[in-house]
């Protein structure tokens, strides 16, 4: 008896189009471009990114890497339908983490992995990515889209990001010199970034607003608000750092907000006194913690709540880097100070309240 079933199979029966990935490299390769810098300007579609460090300009180069995904701030994007802005939140959480440590960025790489490939959808991504990386001044030299039936729902997708960057020998952060006294600055987040959606989104749920519904804590729908993509800070703390000389030391302010970042950079025998009432929550967190009955110490372990990295500077020089950084654009406020730890202690100890 003949077996029953359909022979001469494609890939294309098995839900992965060929044609269409082809179609989305043509329509981002201009986005790619647009990212070039010195030490890569190759064109995507090799087997690997090429990047020539002399020609970036360094002479005796350490590099720093870090990757990083974009959570379920993804869900609000897939829901909502718009997907321009959630591959500059992609760039900006593993950029961020590299200027921390003092590096530049360089290149960048991303995954895509969807369930159906749309070219358009894919593309708007891309472009999202490339301004994120125009933005940081790193080249996209690389990335792989997958189109994977049977692993994403219908529509659904995931992102991760891949950032390498480079600082001379010698002159990476933190420094080893943090000492009692020295300022704590913080820089002003654009809003609740890529961290804590799980919680946001559950917070919505009860709120029984729509993606689409006018948001209750600014102009535009509830999803653009919360797509605001995350700030990129590296130019103007590149900046900072070059011309003061006086940056002692970065945190980028991600999942775990102050208590689980801002001791990552610290020696054990200092803690960082944050006075909460310096900080101007941006309205979307008062409508986060009013809605889900969310208590302060909890939205301070979870969100950035109004700030999206801070610099440790010795007091003398707090007023000549926060000029430097307002010039370039950034929001700058004395946050807290370096004070003495108990063996055992908490790495981050609160004064005021937050206003929420």
């Amino acid at each position: 008896m003949s077996q029953s079933g359909k022979n001469g199979l494609t890939y294309s029966d098995a839900g992965v189009d060929i044609d269409a990935g082809n179609l989305m490299v043509e329509k981002i390769k201009p986005h790619v471009r647009s990212t070039r810098r010195p030490g890569a300007d190759g064109e995507i579609g090799g087997f690997g990114g090429l990047f020539d460090l002399k020609a970036a300009g360094f002479t005796d180069p350490v590099l720093v890497a870090a990757n990083d995904g974009v959570g379920t701030k993804l869900k609000i994007a897939i829901d909502a339908n718009k997907h321009d802005t959630v591959g500059i939140d992609l760039v900006a959480m593993c950029v961020n983490d590299l200027v921390v440590q003092g590096a530049e960025p360089l290149f960048f790489l991303d995954y895509f992995a969807t369930g159906k490939l749309d070219p358009d959808q894919g593309a708007a991504i891309v472009a999202g990515i490339a301004a994120g990386c125009r933005d940081a001044g790193c080249a996209l030299i690389g990335g792989e889209t997958a189109e994977m039936p049977g692993m994403y729902a219908g529509g659904d997708y995931d992102l991760a990001g891949f950032a390498v960057g480079a600082a001379e020998r010698g002159q990476l952060l933190p420094a080893g010199d943090i000492a009692e006294g020295d300022v704590i600055l913080g820089l002003a987040s654009s809003g609740v970034h890529s961290n804590g959606y799980s919680l946001v989104r559950k917070i919505v749920a009860l709120s029984g607003l729509a993606w689409d519904a006018p948001a209750p804590f600014g102009e535009g729908t509830l999803a653009d608000l919360l797509l605001t993509p995350t700030r990129i800070y590296v130019k103007p703390l590149l900046k900072a750092i070059r011309e003061t000389g006086a940056i002692k030391a970065l945190a980028h302010i991600t999942g775990g907000g102050f208590p689980e970042n801002i001791p990552r950079v610290l020696p054990k025998h200092l803690a960082a006194e944050i006075d909460l009432d310096v900080i101007k929550p941006p309205a979307v967190f008062s409508w986060l913690a009013r809605t889900g009955g969310v208590a302060a110490n909890e939205m301070l372990r979870t969100f950035n709540c109004g700030v999206g990295m801070i610099a440790v500077v010795p007091a003398t020089e707090a007023e000549k880097v926060t000029t430097v950084l307002t010039g370039e654009g950034e929001t700058v406020f004395t946050l807290g100070r370096m004070v003495a730890r108990a063996e055992g202690a908490a790495g981050t100890i609160y004064k005021g309240s937050l206003s929420l």
